[in-house]
């Protein structure tokens, strides 16, 4: 099983140390920008969904399970030791650790081979990363995959990392957006909570961001999450733009 982190300390992962103040987000190019944006990465930024469910049935069927889409559904999004313990329900004989660090090294080896990134969220990250406006990621992967990911990415795209193993409540629990925000908010003085926005795929994950007070955008995938007031739903992140994001929270700071 993978060792536990500290609670309450963000992976950096060769990114910069989150404990250090940093003056405020400047805003490159034209009109308002989101002071940060906090994205989820299982089914949003990246389509690893598939290699998840791969290895989850993998282990259901070798130990005389059955494998079901309903299983597979209630798996999207969740922390992944509750998860593991669904897979347990489902007849896997390891235990949660194994089952993490099973399921984990399979998706690790194939995100290593190939990004297989979401529409349009590369070339977000990128006009992010150009106007100077900070991100970080809150995934409910544990460090080795989230640290595979961020290292495919050109230097400064993401601050720091909020992953499922450094929190003792995962989505859809505020916890791992209140940490996020906590750590983006000392790293940058001044910063508005009001115009973060968080950018998930699942409805534990939409849960969790707007149950921490954030302007959130719902980019459903591999299941359509319900209309809501807490956010903003968008059937791609392809062709859009920083701007658009910020006008989500403002959006949101008008209606609260």
């Amino acid at each position: 099983m993978p060792l536990r982190p500290t609670p309450g300390v963000p992976h950096t992962h060769g990114l910069s140390d989150p404990t250090t103040a940093a003056d405020g987000a400047s805003g490159g190019g034209a009109g308002p920008l989101p002071s940060a944006v906090f994205w989820d990465m299982d089914g949003t930024l990246v389509d690893t969904e598939p290699l998840w469910n791969a290895s989850q049935r993998a282990l259901v069927e070798q130990d005389g399970g059955r494998w079901t889409t309903e299983l597979a559904h209630s798996l999207v999004g969740q922390a992944l030791d509750h998860g593991a313990r669904l897979l347990q329900d489902a007849g896997v004989t390891l235990g949660v650790g194994e089952i993490i660090e099973h399921t984990m090294t399979d998706v690790v080896r194939a995100v290593r081979r190939t990004v297989p990134w979401r529409p349009g969220a590369r070339e977000m990250l990128a006009a992010l990363r150009h106007a100077e406006v900070p991100c970080a990621l809150v995934t409910m992967s544990h460090a080795p995959l989230a640290a595979v990911f961020a290292e495919s990415l050109p230097a400064g795209t993401l601050e720091f990392l909020v992953t499922g193993d450094m929190v003792l409540r995962g989505k859809p629990d505020p916890e791992p957006y209140t940490t996020a925000l906590g750590v983006m908010a000392r790293r940058h003085a001044g910063l508005d909570p009001s115009a973060c926005v968080a950018v998930e795929d699942s409805l534990p994950g939409l849960r969790s961001a707007a149950g921490a007070g954030l302007a959130t955008v719902a980019v459903p995938h591999v299941m359509a999450v319900p209309d809501d007031p807490r956010w903003e739903q968008w059937t791609t992140l392809a062709g859009r733009t920083p701007g658009q994001l910020a006008q989500v929270a403002a959006r949101r700071s008008a209606a609260s």
